[in-house]
């Protein structure tokens, strides 16, 4: 077959690579601790998985509208509204997963040649995305500022020019559990507006945060018309599977965006949407249970962690953090799997060379056992 260039630009997931590596030790017999995956240990709230069975039952299992049904756009809308982002039912686009919400986002901002700017480390599929768009990748390096945006501004205001049609910002980050600080992200609003830049926010980790409330990017001066906020159900109300998410933005990028949509996937599945309702209106008791369970991990990982004598910023959000490792971070992590049967992922999947991200959505019993093998196989 000859394949397309668009496909031969990217790369398989480097995270699902690890997962799937990992799922063949364990089809062998192994047991292998997991601490590579982006997703929560926790099952899915039951009210909300009461009110998929409901909705099944009341049969809503056909087509929606393309955009989502008009009571789960309202309550995204309502959400944003608290938030600070003026939106309405008609500034939202419900898709099959915020990963939908961002891939729609590109193919309709970014052409053939287009400069979009990642902040590193930055999740793997940003990469995957502006290569299947056409666009062109010019990276700002956060590491060397324990992954912090605010003493990079003026690096990232030497990356951004006239050839800078998008830029991506995602704050709580993966894989760093970094969360922006005001002062960040108001740096980031005075170069949009200066240099003509459209920002796409990916909010997905919103609601897991540790003390540091993340300010939604769309609420800065200038920005309520330059800004895609995209954002989901997967983390905060552990709905992985389910795929659920959504983008909002200005009316004229939803109609754009629309199309694309309407001709991919026609629409987010029917009762999924509506346990989406029910995740965002009665949940908040679950997610807060779910956040202080992460905390106390996040504690106890950075303490083992500190005990053997690695240092790792401490994340403020999400469920990761990154910790230095060897300076070929592929091998490290390889190793790591092989010998100590504990799954991480390489920094450099995520532009940040030297480092393997390590997610917290685990058992603290599981996640002292991976340490301790770490250590036994020399390599912590």
């Amino acid at each position: 077959m000859n394949f397309s260039e668009r496909i031969r630009r990217v790369e398989p997931s480097a995270t699902l690579a690890i997962s799937n590596l990992a799922a063949e030790l364990e089809a062998d017999g192994a047991d292998v601790v997991d601490l590579s995956v982006g997703e929560p240990d926790f099952p899915t709230p039951e009210n909300v998985v009461d009110a998929g069975k409901a909705a099944m039952d009341a049969g809503h299992t056909g087509y929606t509208s393309s955009n989502g049904i008009p009571e789960l756009r309202e309550a995204i809308a309502a959400k944003l509204r608290e938030d600070g982002l003026d939106h309405g039912p008609e500034n939202v686009i419900v898709t099959p997963g915020a990963k939908q919400a961002l891939y729609e986002t590109m193919q309709t901002l970014v052409d053939d040649g287009d400069e979009v700017v990642l902040l590193d480390p930055a999740w793997v599929s940003y990469e995957a995305m502006v290569k299947l768009a056409g666009g062109e990748l010019n990276r700002v390096d956060l590491a060397p500022h324990d992954f912090q945006l605010e003493p990079a501004l003026d690096e990232l205001a030497g990356a951004i020019s006239e050839d800078t049609e998008l830029l991506v910002v995602n704050s709580p980050n993966n894989p760093t559990g970094a969360v922006y600080s005001d002062a960040a992200l108001e740096g980031v609003a005075d170069l949009a507006v200066d240099n003509d830049v459209t920002v796409l926010s990916d909010e997905i980790y919103a609601e897991i945060t540790y003390g540091e409330e993340p300010t939604s990017l769309g609420t800065f001066d200038g920005m309520a018309d330059r800004t895609v906020t995209v954002n989901g159900f997967s983390k905060a109300y552990s709905m992985t599977g389910w795929r659920l998410g959504y983008v909002a933005g200005p009316e004229e990028l939803v109609s754009e965006a629309g199309k694309l949509h309407s001709h991919s996937v026609s629409c987010a599945t029917n009762f999924v949407q509506r346990a989406g309702v029910e995740a965002l209106e009665n949940t908040d008791d679950a997610v807060d249970e779910m956040v202080e369970a992460f905390a106390e991990r996040r504690t106890f990982l950075l303490d083992r962690l500190d005990e053997e004598g690695v240092g790792a910023p401490e994340p403020d959000g999400a469920f990761y953090l990154m910790i230095p490792v060897d300076e070929d971070d592929q091998q490290w992590c390889e190793s790591a799997l092989e010998d100590a049967h504990v799954a991480t992922v390489p920094g450099s999947a995520f532009g940040a060379p030297g480092y393997a991200r390590i997610s917290y959505a685990n058992s603290k019993e599981r996640i002292g056992e991976a340490v301790d093998r770490l250590v036994d196989a020399d390599l912590l």
